[in-house]
């Protein structure tokens, strides 16, 4: 699906409010000023607030096919493309957490009517491409045959998302004590420690 400048700017000023406030927090009236534009160019463009988010969850699955598709192009060893990988999820999800957050929120619960027809076709898309790149290191016999691709880019989702939910307890076992020390504990031990364990599964039989 493309989206018109226009609603890439709606979309952006979206995702920071929600991000902010929650989903519940922000009214279409809200939006609509921080956007600066009327609500009913929202309702025409979207339809309502649960199809923006919609629109918001496609957005962000599309952005990281595209860059699966272009890595998977590349001559890189599978190994190489599945550390690559790996930051891929880890950058984008770590970038957009809280919007990550209220997606699964969403989702999971079940509170309102929200189509994630599309948004599960990227998924598994995206996925496919990462049982191609095991495949090929199976193949070489660089890999594990017994490995559960399906649960790995849950390993990666699931570690980012408990580390941040849980920031506080974090912060005081690790003695981060700024936003920065945060950022940098995620970007340096907390990926390397996914990259880690991703490859231990991949290479060792367990």
């Amino acid at each position: 699906m493309e989206f018109n400048d226009k609603q890439l700017e709606i979309l952006k000023v979206a995702e920071t409010l929600f991000a902010e406030e929650g989903f519940d927090g922000t009214s279409v009236r809200d939006i609509a000023k921080a956007a600066n534009i009327n609500i009913a160019m929202i309702s025409y463009y979207f339809g309502s607030k649960e199809k923006l988010l919609e629109a918001l969850i496609l957005k962000r699955a599309a952005a990281l096919k595209l860059k699966m598709e272009n890595l998977f192009q590349t001559e890189l060893s599978p190994i190489e493309k599945i550390e690559q990988m790996i930051d891929l999820y880890f950058d984008t999800i770590n970038c957009n957490r809280n919007m990550y957050q209220i997606l699964h929120f969403e989702i999971m619960t079940k509170k309102r009517d929200i189509d994630t027809q599309h948004f599960t076709e990227v998924k598994i898309n995206n996925l496919k491409m990462l049982e191609n790149v095991i495949h090929e290191g199976q193949q070489k016999g660089l890999f594990s045959p017994t490995v559960n691709i399906g649960l790995i880019p849950t390993l990666v989702i699931g570690t980012l998302m408990n580390f941040s939910m849980n920031r506080h307890f974090y912060e005081k076992l690790y003695g981060l004590t700024s936003d920065e020390a945060f950022e940098n504990y995620i970007n340096g031990p907390l990926k390397q420690h996914i990259k880690l364990t991703i490859k231990a599964l991949l290479t060792y039989e367990v």
